[in-house]
C-alpha cells in the first residue's frame, strides 16, 4: 500500500474519475456497453459497430480516456516503486503523454495505410484493436485499485498488469487476422509491413528511450 498520503489522495480522485467515466459510458450507451462487455467471447460488438464508425465516437472516447488514465497510473506507480522522484500531479502529465502518443500513432497509421492502398482493411483492424485496448483499460481499473489500496506494488506486478493489456490486444489482432484471411490474400505483404512499422517498431523505440533514461 502506498504510504504517501498526497499520492493516495490524487490516485483516489483519479480512480473515482475513471469510475465516473465508465459509469457515464454505460448510462449513455447501455446496449452498446453490454455488448462491449462480451467482446472477448463473441464478434457481435465488432460486427455491429465496425460498420458505423465515426470520426468522433463518444463511447470509444470515454473508454479511451479511462484507458490512458489507468496507463498513467501504472507509469506513476512504476516510477514511484523505483524510487524515482515524481510529484503526484505528474500523473496527469504521464496520462497526457500516453494519450498524445496513441493519437499521433493512429494518425500516422491512417496516412500510411492510405499510401499502401489498404485503408479499408486497416480501418476495420484499427476499430477492433481500439475496442480490445479499451476493454483492457476496463480491466486495469480494478487492478490499479488493488495495487494502490491492497498490496505494495512491485515491478513484477506492474509488468504483469501491462502484460495483461498486451495479451488482450494480441488476442484481438489474432481474431482479426483469423476472420479476414480471405481479404489478406491480396494485401498480406502490406499488412505485415504495416504491423512491423507501426505496431512493433514504435514500442521498441519507446522501450529504448525509457531504458536509456532509466525511467
Amino acid at each position: 500500500m502506498l504510504r504517501n498520503s498526497n499520492s493516495v489522495d490524487v490516485l483516489t480522485l483519479t480512480l473515482l474519475g475513471c469510475l465516473i467515466i465508465v459509469a457515464l459510458s454505460k448510462m449513455l450507451f447501455p446496449k452498446r456497453f453490454n455488448q462491449f462487455a462480451t467482446l472477448l467471447f463473441n464478434n457481435r460488438y465488432i460486427n455491429q459497430y465496425n460498420k458505423d464508425q465515426q470520426i468522433v465516437d463518444t463511447f470509444e472516447g470515454l473508454l479511451f480516456a479511462n484507458l490512458i488514465v489507468n496507463l498513467g497510473i501504472i507509469v506513476y506507480l512504476f516510477l514511484q516503486n523505483n524510487q524515482i522522484s515524481t510529484a503526484p500531479l505528474n500523473l496527469f502529465i504521464y496520462t497526457a503523454a500516453i494519450g498524445l502518443f496513441i493519437i499521433v500513432k493512429v494518425v500516422l497509421e491512417k496516412l500510411i495505410s492510405n499510401i499502401l492502398a489498404i485503408g479499408p482493411i486497416i480501418d476495420k483492424y484499427n476499430f477492433q484493436r481500439i475496442s480490445f485496448r479499451n476493454f483492457a483499460g476496463l480491466l486495469l481499473l480494478p487492478i490499479n485499485a488493488l495495487l494502490i489500496y491492497t498490496v505494495k506494488p512491485n515491478n513484477t506486478m506492474l509488468i504483469t498488469a501491462l502484460a495483461i493489456l498486451f495479451l488482450i490486444i494480441i488476442y484481438g489482432v489474432f481474431l482479426f487476422i483469423k476472420n479476414n484471411l480471405n481479404t489478406f490474400k491480396k494485401s498480406l505483404f502490406y499488412f505485415i509491413l504495416y504491423l512491423c512499422t507501426l505496431e512493433i517498431a514504435p514500442y521498441i523505440v519507446l522501450y529504448k528511450i525509457i531504458t536509456n533514461n532509466k525511467v
